[in-house]
């Protein structure tokens, strides 16, 4: 009965045993060795139950023993095969678990924002992410095995060549700023850091390196030097502008001066006085032409007021729309931020872009105003402070701009109109940036052009128009001294103070001026004014000079005069001791009311 139970023990174990081994025989590498085991274990357990069944007659009567022996060493094949098949199943796992972080390695490798490849000792290419081939403009298989020179630009192939051999003494380059060509043809701007292998005798085994593209640094430092070389025309055309402007300017007082007193010699039905008024109208449209060359004048900073811009552009563009074949239409919200601007300025630019419109719809089309409040966090594409802007877009339906010209439309002399001067966008481009603002375009042929203004946003505080003011003249008395380099601007300045009541005297530079002062503060005639001209060729200017007679007199009552509009003296008067300011050209009702002001106040003071 024991030995019965053994051989039947012994059996199930055997059995057990073959079932594992063919398990291994599916599952492993080493498949022959396991089948000759399974059979093995078969055949062992195929005798065993024959010996049970009593058929085995060929061999001898089981002895019990044997069979217990027999036991044993199947009960340890099967601990054997169990452990080994545990041993495989262990390795299976960890086996996947390495397949799964392998997967996930080459994932990230080939998904990385950078370019990644690795090259053999001679410089061609072992391996790399897909990054790189799509960068590239090739399939991976295209580029493993061909020299990385192939890739490079001409300038830089010498240049690798040479790096790649130092390899073995420098161990690793960083920062390395190098040009790959595309599949296009296009040059691909990228940083390199490369670090090589070297086996146990220094010799270079390989090279791994990461290259970072960089083209939004370079047209980011493209468009910086663009603006920088278009800052230095615009500063150049500047000192040549403020020049001619002076000049004009000084000229126009005399033209524009000489109209307003002829004016008051005539009768009011006069023919005469109708052809005299356009000559006036014409005198202050060049003016206007100064202005917008003044501009351009280095200093020539806005003199800005806080101003609610919606209804100040319904009526700047309306008026510059007015004659044409445009209509205009208006998307400009009430809650639309204030705005510290040069309304002048701001004006010139919008009759600027309005009238380009009208060039781009020669037979007439719709002009859209838009308005809208825009935060800029001085990281996006429009190269902003960050910070609060109104963003202004003039839009129509034009001929559009080719892209070719589009990075050059707001370049000084730069058109593509036949009868264009050149000067329009340009103005409105300085105009913009002295705001503290930017300009931007956007447009296709055949689909229209918007022009995007932003204008930074004014800090809290009342809001303060401007009220219009009488044009008006006043009679007066007293003894007022000119000094101005221009014998004309002279003459007329004189002529007009002599009809105003006053007595006058003439100064050709500052010198002259402070001497007569002086002279008539001693003698006890006091001047009642003072009419400084800022710039004096060759000579000592009225910034200068008010200096001097501050000293002498702390309540000198002077009045600053330039064709330099925007000049920062002229902006910011006050400041340098005057107590106003006249531009030129300028007709009998602003000397008169200017002057007006100044010896009424001193005498309030008194």
């Amino acid at each position: 009965m024991i030995i019965t139970a053994v051989i039947t023990i012994a059996l199930l174990l055997q059995l057990a045993a073959a079932a594992f081994a063919l398990r291994l025989m599916r599952i492993t590498e080493r498949r022959p060795a396991w089948a000759l085991l399974c059979a093995a274990l078969v055949l062992m357990a195929v005798r065993q139950g024959l010996t049970l069944l009593g058929l085995a007659r060929w061999s001898a009567p089981p002895d019990l023993q044997v069979e217990i022996a027999g036991l044993a060493v199947s009960l340890l094949v099967l601990a054997g095969i169990a452990g080994v098949a545990s041993l495989f199943r262990t390795m299976r796992q960890k086996e996947e678990v390495l397949r799964r972080s392998e997967k996930k390695y080459r994932e990230l490798y080939d998904q990385a924002p950078d370019m990644y490849y690795s090259l053999d000792r001679d410089g061609a290419i072992l391996d790399c992410n897909e990054t790189t081939a799509q960068m590239l403009g090739y399939q991976k298989q295209e580029l493993v095995g061909r020299p990385l020179t192939d890739f490079m630009s001409a300038a830089f192939q010498s240049d690798f060549r040479q790096t790649f051999l130092k390899l073995s003494e420098n161990r690793q380059y960083r920062n390395l700023e190098r040009e790959f060509v595309r599949r296009d043809g296009t040059l691909l701007p990228v940083i390199l850091n490369v670090f090589g292998e070297l086996d146990a005798s220094g010799n270079l085994v390989r090279t791994k390196t990461i290259a970072r593209d960089i083209s939004e640094r370079k047209q980011a430092e493209k468009r910086l030097r663009d603006e920088a070389l278009k800052t230095e025309k615009l500063e150049a055309i500047g000192v040549l502008a403020g020049g001619i402007a002076h000049d004009f300017n000084n000229l126009l007082t005399a033209i524009l001066g000489n109209i307003n007193l002829a004016k008051r010699l005539i009768k009011e039905n006069e023919p005469v006085l109708r052809r005299l008024d356009d000559a006036e109208k014409a005198s202050l449209r060049a003016k206007e032409l100064t202005a917008q060359l003044l501009t351009f004048a280095q200093g020539g900073a806005p003199v800005r007021k806080t101003t609610v811009l919606g209804e100040l552009i319904r009526d700047f563009a309306r008026f510059a729309a007015r004659g044409s074949t445009l209509r205009c239409e208006f998307d400009l919200p009430d809650g639309l931020w204030r705005v510290d601007i040069d309304a002048g300025q701001i004006n010139q630019a919008m009759h600027h872009l309005i009238i380009n419109a009208a060039q781009a719809m020669p037979e007439g089309g719709t002009v859209t105003i838009s308005g809208e409040n825009f935060t800029s966090t001085g990281a996006g594409p429009v190269p902003l402070v960050a910070g609060p802007y109104v963003k202004i877009t003039i839009a129509d339906q034009g001929v559009g701009i080719p892209s070719e010209h589009q990075s050059k439309i707001f370049d000084p002399y730069f058109s593509t109109k036949h009868k264009g001067s050149g000067l329009g966008l340009a103005t409105v481009y300085s105009i913009v940036k002295r705001h503290g603002g930017y300009i931007t375009v956007e447009s296709e042929l055949g689909r229209g052009a918007a022009f995007h203004l932003y204008l930074p946003a004014a800090e809290e505080g009342p809001f303060g128009g401007d009220k219009p003011v009488p044009i008006f003249s006043h009679a007066g008395t007293g003894k007022v001294l000119v000094m101005d380099d221009e014998e004309e601007v002279r003459k007329v300045a004189g002529k007009m103070l002599q009809v105003m009541g006053y007595d006058v005297d003439f100064a050709g530079d500052g010198v002259e001026a402070i001497e007569m002062y002086t002279k008539s503060s001693t003698a006890g005639e006091p001047f009642s004014a003072v009419i400084l001209d800022l710039t004096v060729s060759g000579g000592m200017g009225g910034k200068k000079a008010m200096e001097q007679l501050l000293k002498i007199d702390p309540h000198v009552r002077a009045i600053v005069s330039s064709g330099y509009a925007n000049d920062p003296v002229m902006t910011d008067y006050r400041q340098h001791g005057f107590k106003g300011f006249v531009a030129k050209p300028y007709r009998v009702q602003d000397l008169s009311k200017t002057l007006h002001e100044v010896i009424t106040h001193r005498q309030r003071s008194a």
